[in-house]
């Protein structure tokens, strides 16, 4: 589970990205007990999905020439100039430069070396996401990637993580990740190499957040039913708990998960 969204390199916000706000919102809602609140006509449709009055993530539409419906996940920053620099120099791209979220604070949108897109968020008047870890809110993130060894190097690089490898059996290593000199008080989200046969499927690099849940079986039935589609079905993981992974109505992937008690 997520440990700190406080520490410079954690994950502090996720939003989604969509061509059809209203039916995303519609699919999330129905999902999981959601409420959406729009940032206002100047925000051009954004705006804030909330559990019980608190922020657990956003959505958007989509603002890039070609971009697929997908999750995104923001890091937090002191200084997302600086940032910007660093991706850069470790092989990185910008996608979106540095700008200045009315007074709520500045972000940055970035493209990995293996093509996993990210964004970072430097705090303004909005901290962050205000629930994580409960029923209805992101409990984890995960980075699939064609170089897991690349991708190490490049976060360590640009946001200071350290990264621990927990080996799966069968030749698959997992690496949990997080801000350096935490351990795991600070552990955000794990990462692993795609399979060969999956990249010869298609599969790119990319991150999903995970969605903590009541059931997990229950929320695939009922995200089947709302127009998901599932590309792992429920599954047990031994210390982790029972997990799905879904690609909501319009492809962007996402997980559920009901954590194993301690």
């Amino acid at each position: 589970m997520l440990t700190s969204t406080q520490v410079p390199g954690g994950l502090n916000w996720l939003d989604l990205g969509t061509p059809d706000i209203d039916a995303a919102v519609a699919f999330y809602t129905g999902l999981f007990g959601w409420q959406f609140q729009s940032a206002g006509p100047e925000a051009g449709g954004y705006g804030f999905f909330q559990k019980d009055g608190r922020t657990v993530g956003a959505a958007g539409p989509l603002t890039e020439e070609g971009a697929s419906s997908a999750w995104t996940v923001y890091f937090r920053t002191v200084d997302a100039d600086a940032t910007a620099k660093s991706v850069e120099q470790a092989g990185g791209s910008v996608r979106v430069p540095p700008s200045q979220v009315f007074t709520a604070g500045r972000m940055a949108a970035f493209t990995d070396p293996t093509g996993a897109d990210f964004a970072v968020w430097e705090p303004g008047d909005t901290d962050g996401l205000e629930r994580v870890n409960d029923p209805g809110s992101v409990s984890w993130i995960e980075l699939y990637t064609t170089d897991a060894a690349a991708a190490k190097a490049f976060y360590g690089s640009v946001l200071s993580w350290e990264t621990r490898d927990m080996p799966m059996g069968g030749g698959i290593v997992y690496s949990i990740a997080g801000p350096a000199g935490g351990g795991e008080q600070t552990m955000h989200g794990g990462l692993m190499e795609l399979p060969q046969e999956n990249r010869d499927a298609g599969s790119t690099s990319e991150w999903h957040p995970y969605v903590e849940v009541e059931d997990c079986d229950v929320t695939v039935a009922k995200a089947q039913e709302l127009g998901a589609t599932v590309i792992i079905p429920a599954t047990d993981g031994e210390g982790v708990g029972r997990f799905a992974m879904m690609l909501d109505p319009f492809g962007a992937p996402f997980a559920v998960i009901k954590s194993a008690t301690a």
